[in-house]
């Protein structure tokens, strides 16, 4: 089943790269707008930084995103900046939107947008006055403004989880509970409109631009998907890809995270609750099958919508990024959501592809997700707005050996909860509840098990990172007074 399955897979990434002269539309001040590329933007839904196999898991079956990113470039050192409650997709979705940094936009939302949606800064609005023909579909997960109020077209919208089914949380209990099965259709989630949500959204992307074809105007298309969070639902013939004794447990697997509580990532979080305690291999294997059987189903649907691309004649001229709003633990560090400050969490993919840009490189600059948008409107020749915090990145795509522009990024979750500064080679991890502190470094160690904080060869190493924090938390409009909690590093 496995072979033949992935056999069609493959047969359906047949996406040709345009290649359109990079240099072409970054030095055009205001083309006209019948001269700019569309823009697709894949936009998935909880996947880390190696949720596919092109971006180092060689267990997950990913054929068409794997072909695509192949012929582009992908950021391998790209993070948010959290979240300001336990949904941290809405404080990534709508700091891509809005183009400030986290708490700067959690301000903005506390007044519902009125200034930002009143000057026409949110991205959809730029685009339009750009001369763009734009489109939605799929999750939204913003507060005070919905999508039909920013495109031209949104169709099939939901905010957070497919519907969410009880059913789906505490299990599995053993080997022997399969109350839950992914591909019944009775418990709704993705099933809910009897077709899977992945393939619905990518229905309504392929006949989007059935109709528009021979627009004169280009296409801002922006295609949302809820996969691959949970319910972690798939049709049977993906879950089936994936022997759930075979799926490798995480080298980092704990039965619980000794701070779980202290870090508002416990036993009552919303995420926490879709796997029994404590985790057990088991547990963590069946959450990873379907996880990955989720990712394959979505892969396919991205296949087809590529190949719908290339049919309307649209592939030569057509700036496609990939992205995810936020990582995901599934049984690292004792955790299954994505509200901690570990990289599987707060670290996620990145991509660009087509209108000439390099093919195959991977760029190790660090970036934060959001600097997409700057980096899109630089592509397509837009004017960077003055109310824009993040920054192009169009200077990395263009080499590998183009400095980076932010040499650490931090991340946040809720007020007090978690804190955290990295250079790409060290991370400071900050517990304030707990008072615990964790530095790891992130090029030897990886998967973040070996705690260094508190040898004194890390000593200088610390008190950098903490100055960094400073300028950082003051730049993200963060009034948490984190040097309160740990005076002797902030001294």
């Amino acid at each position: 089943m496995r072979r033949t399955l992935l056999s069609g897979l493959i047969a359906t990434s047949a996406l040709t790269i345009p290649q359109t002269l990079f240099s072409t539309n970054i030095e055009q001040n205001k083309p006209n707008p019948q001269d700019r590329p569309n823009v697709l933007f894949l936009f998935v839904d909880d996947m880390t930084y190696d949720g596919l196999n092109i971006l180092g898991n060689d267990e997950i079956i990913s054929p068409n995103l794997d072909k695509l990113i192949s012929n582009g470039v992908r950021f391998s050192n790209t993070y948010i900046m959290g979240g300001w409650n336990g949904a941290v997709s809405i404080a990534s979705r709508s700091q891509l939107i809005t183009g400030r940094y986290i708490w700067n936009t959690h301000k903005a939302e506390s007044k519902k947008y009125e200034t930002e949606f009143a000057n026409g800064e949110m991205w959809p609005q730029v685009m339009k006055q750009a001369g763009y023909k734009t489109f939605q579909t799929g999750k939204w997960h913003m507060k005070h403004i919905t999508a039909p109020q920013l495109f031209d077209k949104s169709v099939k919208v939901r905010g957070g989880m497919p519907k969410d089914t009880k059913d789906a949380y505490n299990r599995p209990a053993s080997k022997e509970d399969n109350a839950w099965l992914p591909w019944d259709k009775s418990k709704g989630g993705y099933w809910s409109e009897g077709k899977h949500w992945s393939e619905i959204l990518a229905d309504e992307t392929i006949s989007y631009m059935d109709e528009n074809r021979d627009s004169k105007e280009p296409l801002f298309m922006f295609c949302a998907f809820n996969a691959p969070h949970d319910p972690r639902q798939a049709p049977k013939e993906y879950v089936d890809m994936y022997d759930v004794d075979k799926v490798s447990v995480p080298q980092n697997f704990l039965p619980e995270h000794p701070f779980g509580e202290a870090m508002k990532s416990g036993r009552t979080l919303r995420d926490e609750r879709l796997a029994p305690f404590p985790r057990t291999h088991y547990s963590v294997q069946k959450h990873r099958q379907e996880y990955y059987a989720l990712i394959t189903h979505m892969d396919a649907q991205v296949g087809r919508i590529l190949e719908a691309l290339k049919k309307n004649g649209m592939d030569k001229n057509t700036l496609i990024v990939f992205a995810a709003d936020n990582g995901l633990s599934v049984g690292h560090h004792g955790l299954i959501g994505k509200q901690s400050m570990y990289d599987h969490s707060v670290k996620v993919p990145l991509a660009f592809c087509g209108l000439g840009l390099p093919r195959g490189e991977v760029r190790n600059q660090l970036v934060y997700l959001q600097d997409l948008v700057p980096t899109v409107y630089d592509l397509v020749g837009i004017q960077k707005p003055k109310h824009l915090e993040f920054i192009s990145q169009v200077n990395a795509l263009k080499s590998s050996k183009a400095p980076s522009q932010r040499k650490v990024v931090y991340s946040a979750y809720l007020q007090e909860a978690q804190r955290m500064v990295t250079d790409g080679h060290y991370k400071l991890f900050f517990i304030p509840a707990a008072k615990k502190v964790y530095l790891f470094d992130l090029e030897k160690d990886p998967q973040e098990t070996q705690d260094l904080f508190g040898l004194p060869k890390y000593k200088k190493i610390v008190k950098k990172l903490c100055a960094e924090y400073l300028k950082l938390s003051e730049e993200s409009g963060d009034t948490f007074n984190l040097a309160a909690i740990y005076p002797e590093l902030f001294l």
